[in-house]
C-alpha cells in the first residue's frame, strides 16, 4: 500500500488520506477560513451578511436571510473540512448553552488556531505549551 492510500472498507473508492504537515495545515486553514467568515459581523460596527439558497428552486420561494449572528451563518454554509465543522459545532453549543457569543467564540478559537500554526512552524510540538 502507497503513503496516502487506507486499506479497503475504510473510506469511498477514490478518496485519498492525508496525513502529516499536509493535515495539519488543512485543518488550520479550514478553522482560519471559518473564523474570517464570521469576523466581520463582530463588534457594534459589526456588518451582517446576505445568505441565499444555492438550489434554484430552493431561491425562487425563498428571501435572502440577513444576519450578523455567527451560528445562523454557520448553520447556512456547507462545511466539508473537519476543522470547520468543530468551529462550526463550537458555535452551536454556544448558541444553546449560553444563546449569544457564537462569533466571539468561533474567531477566538480560529485566532487561537491561527497562532498555533506558526508555533508548529516553528517546530515547537503542539502538545507543548508555551
Amino acid at each position: 500500500m502507497m503513503q496516502g492510500e487506507v486499506g479497503p472498507g475504510i473510506l469511498k473508492q477514490g478518496a485519498q488520506e492525508d496525513r502529516g504537515d499536509t493535515a495539519r495545515l488543512q485543518y488550520f486553514v479550514g478553522a482560519v477560513a471559518v473564523g474570517d467568515l464570521v469576523k466581520s459581523t463582530l463588534g457594534p460596527k459589526g456588518l451582517d451578511k446576505m445568505l441565499q439558497q444555492m438550489h434554484a428552486e430552493a431561491a425562487r420561494r425563498e428571501k435572502p436571510l440577513v444576519t450578523n449572528d455567527g451560528a445562523t451563518i454557520l448553520k447556512s454554509v456547507w462545511l466539508e473540512n473537519p476543522a470547520a465543522k468543530v468551529l462550526a459545532d463550537l458555535a452551536l453549543q454556544q448558541d444553546m448553552v449560553c444563546g449569544d457569543g457564537t462569533t466571539g467564540v468561533v474567531v477566538l478559537a480560529a485566532e487561537l488556531l491561527r497562532e498555533a500554526e506558526q508555533l508548529v512552524e516553528k517546530n515547537i510540538h503542539p502538545q507543548v505549551r508555551v
